[in-house]
């Protein structure tokens, strides 16, 4: 079994903002393979694709720095390694609409990610990173992450939720290496 994780912030005031473009990950994933059976399951919302092999879409509802309790539990629950913890998440690092593929490492001072490195207990998950871009000038970091897209970067973030999508279903088919090698360009 995968478990496919994207980070964000429960509620309506949070679902289009720059921090939750891995929940919006998670929804393109759910809409591409047919599933709408949501259910909510160690403070997260998860639901099971099977196909080969059993892949469970996951929406932690703990809000992003306590992320990796609900993954943490449910990795337990399931029984998987961090290895089969695929985590999609926003990076401010890259450029809006730029997707990178990584194996492991640290947080890069996500705290999204800080949470689940120590909930995990192991480093070694896939990471799908999703641009957002630094902030403006005067801007705090929190108002950033937790601002929308403009007009103009709409149609970059359209194209970076569809291109991890096809990273997530690439890692799940063809292995990380693989995937890292088609997506990270």
């Amino acid at each position: 079994m995968k478990i496919v994780v994207g980070l964000g912030n429960p509620g309506q005031e949070y679902s289009a903002t720059r921090h939750n473009v891995g929940f919006m990950v998670i929804d393109e994933l759910a809409r591409r393979w047919g599933v709408s059976n949501w259910k909510n399951r160690k403070e997260a919302l998860i639901v099971e694709h099977r196909k080969e092999e059993p892949v469970l879409l996951v929406k932690p509802q703990t809000y992003m720095n306590l992320s990796g309790v609900a993954v943490g539990e449910l990795a337990r629950w399931y029984k998987v390694t961090p290895e089969d913890v695929i985590v999609i998440f926003d990076d401010m690092d890259l450029p809006t609409g730029r997707l990178r593929l990584r194996m492991k490492g640290g947080s890069g001072g996500h705290r999204g990610i800080e949470s689940l490195l120590t909930h995990l207990a192991n480093d070694s998950f896939p990471r799908v990173r999703i641009g957002i871009g630094r902030p403006p000038t005067g801007w705090q970091v929190v108002d950033y992450v937790l601002s929308r897209f403009t007009v103009e970067e709409q149609p970059l973030l359209v194209e970076a939720i569809d291109k991890a999508a096809e990273a997530v279903e690439s890692i799940i088919t063809q292995g990380m290496n693989k995937a890292m090698n088609l997506h990270n360009k």
